[in-house]
C-alpha cells in the first residue's frame, strides 16, 4: 500500500501530505473510443472530449506516464479518440483480447506494474464498466485510485450516479478534470506556469475570458503609463 508520508512533495507545513503525488502518479485512459461516445448522456461528449486532451496535455507538460487501451477497437465501439496520443505523444496503448475489464489483461497490469508508480488516476467510457471495474481491482491489488468523472461517461445519469457511490464504497476516490489540474500544478511559482494557465482556460472557459481582460488591462496600463 502506498504511504502519504514518503510523497515528495510534501511541504515542511504539511502541505500535500494528502494529495496526489506527481511522481508516483501514472494516468490510464481508458476505452475513450468513437462509437461509445454515442451512447453517452451523463455529461456532453466535446465537453468529455475537452477534459480528457486537458489531461493527455497535462501528463505531457508534467512528464506523468500515460496508458491508453480500448476495447475492441475492430468493432462497434469504434477507435479510440486520436487527441490523447496527439497531446500526450509519451503515452503506451496496450491493446487488450476482447477482455471488457481491463485488469483482466495481463498485457495492461504488465504495463501498469512496470512503471513502478502506485498512484492510478482513471478515465474512461464507460465509467460503470470501463473505469469502475479496473479501478476496482487496482484498489485490491493495493493502489491508491482516482477517478476523474467529468473526463468519463455513462449511459445515464442513474449510470453515474450508482457509480460515484460504488467508487465511494470501493475506495476509488472521485474528482474532477480542473481538481487534479489544480491538485497536480500546486503553485504558480513554477517554469510552466503559463503553461498550465491555458490548460485552465481550456477546462474552465470562463476562466480564460478572466485571463484575456486582466492581459488587456495590463497593455492599457502600459500604454498610458
Amino acid at each position: 500500500m502506498y504511504n502519504s508520508k514518503s510523497k515528495s512533495g510534501v511541504l515542511p507545513t504539511g502541505g500535500g501530505m494528502t494529495l496526489i503525488d506527481p511522481s508516483d502518479a501514472l494516468i490510464l485512459l481508458l476505452d475513450h473510443q468513437s462509437g461509445l461516445f454515442q451512447t453517452v448522456r451523463d455529461i456532453s461528449v466535446s465537453d468529455l472530449r475537452r477534459n480528457v486532451v486537458v489531461i493527455a496535455k497535462l501528463a505531457a507538460l508534467l512528464n506523468i506516464p500515460v496508458i491508453t487501451t480500448a476495447s475492441e477497437p475492430a468493432g462497434t465501439h469504434g477507435p479510440l479518440m486520436p487527441e490523447i496520443h496527439e497531446h500526450a505523444p509519451h503515452g503506451v496503448h496496450v491493446p487488450r483480447k476482447g477482455e471488457v475489464n481491463a485488469w483482466d489483461n495481463d498485457d495492461f497490469v504488465g504495463a501498469v506494474r512496470s512503471t513502478g508508480r502506485m498512484t492510478l488516476i482513471m478515465a474512461g467510457v464507460w465509467t460503470s464498466v470501463c473505469v469502475m471495474f479496473p479501478a476496482l481491482d487496482a484498489r485490491a491489488a493495493g493502489y491508491d485510485v482516482y477517478a476523474v468523472l467529468d473526463a468519463c461517461g455513462d449511459p445515464s445519469e442513474m449510470a453515474s450516479r450508482i457509480s460515484l457511490a460504488r467508487f465511494v464504497q470501493g475506495g476509488v476516490k472521485p474528482t474532477s478534470t480542473n481538481a487534479l489540474l489544480s491538485e497536480l500544478h500546486r503553485t504558480w511559482a513554477r517554469p510552466e506556469a503559463a503553461e498550465l494557465g491555458a490548460l485552465y482556460g481550456l477546462v474552465a472557459p470562463d476562466y480564460a475570458a478572466v485571463a484575456e481582460s486582466y492581459a488587456r488591462a495590463q497593455q492599457a496600463a502600459r500604454e498610458t503609463g
